[in-house]
């Protein structure tokens, strides 16, 4: 009978590895003929795919098969225990699969995404119910083990994270810290550790990775530097027990969102000298409405690329702190985000918002030209009618190399989006001719054929001037918002936390702070402060639909929110730069194209008062050209 049972045992393993068989049917297989050998069958699976997979010498392999055929005993297992077990064996089978597919769907276009997503969140939903329900004879029949249930769970998360950014639906990033949050609370993962397997504990690793980038997005600091020690002691203990060659990567983990987590250049503290966590995303009430019948266009922001590649930026999993903070500013608050939570382990990832509340965002981290230009494509493609593309690009400038008689949009120079130099024709880009223009550089010109539809620019880079040489070919509204090309020596010190420019964009109290030289600024202060802003929004936003020099692009995008705000905290920080002592170079303060009209906006006599009287407020009045109060 042993005999028998070999040669069959022989003959499946052979059939299904000819015929790349998946791993539940094997299963199945082996359990159909074994029978009430099947609960060691189980607790030799990942054994057996090690040999199957992996490869392994004869003599393990045969010893594998006797202790696989001689151990057991000779009860049946009940026909609905061999039912679960099966069935539990194809869901995870069934989910590993897709959640391996998902990598080679395209990071671009709706809807090639969308339905295989569906399907890998409807058996991911199956899967988790179904151990739930089922946990008992899991336990006892196929020795589910703790740490598989967090790999399952942590797998939810993942997938819940990456909707979020294919959705920018912040929702979903909730639903990502539900699952993750579990995982820690129920120390799923506790007793890899005791395990003499190192993959394991990177599994862990990374799950805390994960789970760490999800606290930063949700402005969950606290937690962040709870998770960050226990991420380091994790990867102590994984450096010492096993002799491996990523030491210095996971070390380089935990230096780059250490740096994230001090990027802010000024820290608000309660009473307690606590610091309190300030969130920067859209919040009801904090764009002004617009004047009663006035006329804007009806344009709304549905795309959004965003683009970086700086170098020396503080950056944490391909996000830089631009970047992330550029996220930010282009997603409205969630309501109740700081108390709202999921029931742990529900699983509804069909149930979607009524509207899109937040526009769609691509991140591209250092993309090359070629990569840039798909993403720039389909997002083009795909953009429905009356709608607006939004083109953020936080980048090294390229500067020209020559002048010639005829200075065309390639002629000025660029942002470079990606650094690595190709080999070409066996030269590196160092060794090319100096004609030769940079092959990753993003000229204004290559945006000419985007402007068929209405395009929203902002440039922060050393050569963002270069893109107020735009042309407006087909008529369609066109604004590009342009950062300062030279900064004061203290402000450019602090470029590693981020741009100045970007920071204004996303948080005026908190770039006006810094420029002042503020490291800190009391909790009740900084809420006066920003209600202060909000009526100087309120009358930058009259300044601009109220002038009647004004080019009409800058009010066709003034009836969505987020490009309403942003183009207000682009005049207040033009208007602020312009006042500060230390910003003398016209180089130093941002443009825009077209032009605004500097005596109705930046340089506005009743804006500079307000500037004036924001530094009283904060004390820093002295940094601040104050001939403008003689006329008050």
């Amino acid at each position: 009978m042993h005999f028998l049972h070999s040669f069959l045992f022989l003959f499946i393993l052979n059939v299904a590895t000819v015929l790349s068989i998946s791993n539940f049917l094997f299963l199945h297989s082996l359990f159909f003929l074994f029978g009430n050998k099947f609960t060691l069958h189980i607790k030799i699976e990942h054994m057996l795919l090690r040999v199957w997979f992996g490869g392994c010498t004869a003599n393990v392999f045969l010893k594998l098969i006797n202790l696989f055929l001689l151990s057991g005993t000779e009860d049946d297992i009940p026909l609905g225990e061999r039912k679960t077990v099966t069935d539990f064996c194809y869901l995870l089978d069934k989910s590993k699969q897709l959640f391996n597919g998902l990598r080679d769907l395209p990071q671009y276009g709706h809807k090639q995404w969308q339905s295989y997503f569906g399907r890998t969140f409807d058996v991911y939903t199956k899967l988790w119910k179904f151990q739930q329900q089922h946990r008992q004879v899991l336990d006892s029949r196929y020795g589910l083990k703790r740490w598989q249930i967090g790999e399952v769970a942590s797998k939810i998360g993942q997938l819940y994270y990456h909707y979020y950014l294919r959705t920018s639906e912040t929702s979903y990033l909730n639903e990502a810290f539900s699952f993750y949050s579990a995982i820690r609370q129920r120390s799923y993962y506790f007793q890899v550790n005791k395990e003499d397997r190192p993959e394991l504990v990177v599994k862990k690793l990374r799950y805390y990775a994960r789970y760490i980038v999800v606290c930063l997005l949700l402005n969950k600091m606290d937690l962040v530097k709870i998770l960050v020690k226990e991420l380091s002691e994790e990867i102590e203990d994984y450096t010492q027990r096993f002799n491996t060659e990523d030491q210095l990567e996971w070390n380089l983990v935990l230096q780059e969102v250490a740096a994230f987590i001090e990027a802010d250049p000024v820290v608000v503290l309660n009473d307690n000298n606590a610091v309190v966590v300030t969130s920067n995303r859209l919040q009801e009430g904090s764009v002004p409405p617009l004047e009663q019948g006035m006329v804007v266009g009806q344009l709304v922001l549905a795309d959004a690329l965003i683009i970086g590649n700086c170098n020396n930026q503080v950056k944490f999993s391909e996000l830089t702190i631009d970047m992330f903070r550029m996220l930010q500013a282009l997603e409205r608050e969630p309501v109740n985000l700081a108390t709202q939570t999921s029931k742990q382990g529900t699983l509804e990832p069909n149930e979607k918002p009524a509207k899109r509340e937040n526009p769609h965002k691509y991140l591209l981290y250092k993309p090359t030209f070629s990569q840039l230009f798909t993403f720039l494509s389909a997002s083009f493609k795909e953009l429905p009618a009356n709608s607006v593309l939004l083109i953020y690009l936080s980048a090294t400038g390229v500067f020209p190399t020559g002048h010639s008689d005829y200075e065309g949009p390639y002629d000025f120079g660029g942002v470079l989006t990606n650094t690595n130099r190709d080999v070409v024709n066996g030269e590196t880009g160092q060794k090319r001719n100096q004609a030769q223009k940079e092959m990753h550089c993003l000229h204004p010109g290559d945006l000419f054929p985007f402007t068929r539809k209405p395009l929203f620019v902002i440039v922060d880079s050393s050569n963002s001037t270069a893109y107020k040489n735009f042309t407006n070919l087909f008529g369609q509204p066109l604004v590009c918002l342009l950062s300062p090309t030279v900064y004061p020596k203290s402000v450019q010190d602090q470029s590693q936390r981020g741009s100045l420019f970007t920071l204004f964009l996303y948080s005026p109290l908190l770039a006006f702070s810094s420029v002042c030289g503020l490291n800190s600024v009391r909790q009740g202060l900084w809420e006066r402060a920003q209600e202060f802003l909000r009526k100087v929004y309120r009358d930058i936003g009259q300044m601009i639909t109220r002038s009647r020099t004004i080019d009409q692009a800058f009010l066709q995008f003034f009836g969505d929110e987020f490009l309403r705000l942003l183009l207000i905290r682009f005049v207040f920080c033009s208007a602020a730069l312009r006042l500060h002592k230390l910003f003398r170079e016209s180089r130093s303060f941002p443009e825009s194209y077209p032009e605004l009209p500097k005596q109705d906006t930046v340089e506005s006599s009743l804006l500079q008062k307000h500037i004036l009287e924001l530094a009283t407020m904060l004390d820093v009045q002295s940094l601040f050209w104050d001939d403008s109060l003689e006329a008050y």
